[in-house]
């Protein structure tokens, strides 16, 4: 197919004209107009009231130098610049190019785009991709935000904008302070695309990728941001944070930090309600106490932590931990279905099938309640069907059973137990060298065990009491155990990583309570804290 160059020269000429007509600059109106062919042929001199107009853009000013030949003029005092009833742009200077259709301006520039306003010294803006920006410090505000840096750029037909260096948004709520950040002035949506910080009178956080919506004031952060809240720091994977309903959730690798009462609580997801100083975690969910010198792990399905009185002298909280719970710490484990434990009275309860180990020492019963004294364990209270078993060897152990049971510790090492109601004891005495002299069965209703270095050491009924000694050669096999002997160490926790490997009992080895100890869930604070 032959093509005619001359109908082609013709289409592109009329398309350039076309063009050239569309990006001409119009001068509309001056009071007074000067040229000077020889000394500046190319350029007019206009004066008083001085009006261009370029496509939809009409420009005003005190006075200005046109230059035909390039489409372009530069204008002074009182510049003004309109388009439609939604954009307006004031500064003292304007160099207009009609050819690339950017405007600069200088001095006193103020940007208006509905209920948006730039100020500025220095303000380039491209019509045809309908963007301002500043490079010498500016100001950006709307109904919402106050928002500074050094360089910023405004789009009014996105209404998106974005900061960078010395960047500042700041809310009645709170202040944003970051290096890179995008910003919507319809949405009003941030967008944080490099370290920041949002500092409120209540809360600090700090994030490196994410959004915060400033009118709902909900956050979305990633990258391992962190929410710290009175003395507590929350720091996950990702975070979702809702200002106006006061809490915060984590998601994967959460650690939540309490720097007061010296605890850390982790998982792989996290709910805080900063509102009613609650929280929980589930998902490999671990309790860290660290407020003695060495640090207390505890693990279970779940961890709760509900604080009651808030912001009264009566301030309390409880911490629960359900299902299959499991502590470690290198002087005490224990393991039971679930616990409480209550800041008011400093205790905490083991439910059903509660185990404690201490050294050498087991104690169980239907339900532990431990008694503590600045962390450290005062004295236990082990309730129905009482046990306590020392391991001397794999066939010998001193045991003794009981209704109640109640054992004292100093330094946290325990030191006397009492034993009460329907006491039974199997016991080996020793020399000083802990060689073992006979083997003493006994009953009675009320014993008192003493310890030294972690070992019983003697023990002494009140009351009317009645046993037996055998020498070592001569114990008949059916009374080395009680009836209710029972040795767990399969299912001891041996490390802070064993907690996370839940084993039961075996069958026929759980006790059976007589009666229901196990704590009720707060139904009531857990729809509160959602």
């Amino acid at each position: 197919m032959k093509v005619d160059k001359d109908t082609s020269k013709v289409a592109q000429t009329a398309d350039q004209q076309k063009q050239r007509k569309k990006t001409k600059v119009y001068l509309l109106h001056s009071d007074e107009a000067q040229a000077d062919k020889l000394i500046h042929p190319d350029m007019q001199i206009l004066i008083g009231h001085v009006r261009f107009r370029h496509d939809s853009m009409y420009m005003d000013c005190d006075s200005a130098l046109l230059f035909e030949k390039t489409n372009s003029f530069e204008a002074f005092g009182n510049v003004k610049m309109r388009q439609g009833d939604t954009l307006f742009i004031d500064g003292d200077y304007l160099y207009y190019d009609g050819q690339t259709q950017i405007a600069q301006l200088r001095e006193n520039v103020k940007m208006v785009n509905r209920n948006t306003t730039l100020l500025t010294d220095s303000l380039n803006y491209d019509r045809l991709y309908d963007l301002g920006y500043y490079f010498e410090g500016g100001t950006l505000m709307d109904e919402e935000n106050v928002l500074t840096s050094d360089w910023g750029e405004y789009s009014p037909a996105t209404k998106q904008s974005v900061f960078n260096h010395d960047v500042k948004l700041v809310n009645p709520k709170f202040v944003l302070t970051s290096d890179t950040l995008r910003y919507n002035t319809f949405s009003k949506v941030a967008n944080i695309l490099g370290p920041s910080n949002i500092v409120s009178d209540d809360n600090h956080i700090y994030s490196e990728r994410g959004f915060y919506n400033t009118l709902s004031e909900q956050a979305e952060l990633l990258d391992r941001s962190i929410l710290t809240n009175q003395g507590k720091k929350l720091i996950g994977d990702s975070l979702f944070y809702d200002r106006k309903a006061g809490y915060g959730e984590a998601f994967d690798n959460v650690r939540m930090t309490d720097s007061i009462n010296k605890n850390i609580l982790t998982g792989d997801y996290c709910f805080y309600n900063e509102l009613t100083d609650s929280a929980f975690a589930t998902k490999r969910a671990v309790a860290i106490d660290y407020s003695q010198g060495d640090s207390l792990f505890l693990h279970g399905d779940t961890l709760q932590v509900v604080s009651y009185n808030l912001n009264t002298d009566s301030l309390y909280r409880l911490m629960k931990a359900y299902h299959k719970v499991r502590m470690y710490r290198v002087d005490v484990q224990g393991v039971c279905d679930s616990l409480v434990y209550n800041s008011k009275d400093s205790c905490l309860t083991m439910y059903r099938d509660p185990i404690l180990w201490n050294e050498g020492q087991q104690l169980l019963g239907e339900e532990i309640k431990i008694y503590m004294n600045d962390s450290t364990i005062d004295w236990v209270h082990i309730i129905n069907q009482t046990l306590t078993v020392e391991m001397k060897d794999s066939i010998h152990y001193n045991q003794v059973a009981g209704k109640e049971m109640k054992a004292y510790f100093i330094d946290g090492d325990m030191r006397h137990i009492e034993v009460i109601g329907n006491v039974q004891t199997a016991f080996y005495p020793e020399e000083k060298d802990s060689t073992m002299t006979g083997f003493n069965t006994s009953e009675g209703s009320l014993l008192h065990l003493f310890l030294k270095e972690k070992k019983m050491e003697k023990g002494k009924f009140d009351g009317k009491s009645n046993g037996t000694m055998y020498p070592m050669d001569q114990i008949p096999p059916d009374k080395l155990r009680l009836p209710t002997f029972a040795w767990f160490d399969y299912i001891r926790p041996l490390s802070k990583e064993d907690i996370f490997d839940w084993r039961s009992k075996r069958a026929g080895e759980s006790l059976k309570p007589t009666t229901d100890r196990r704590p009720k869930t707060d139904k009531r604070n857990l729809i509160n804290m959602k």
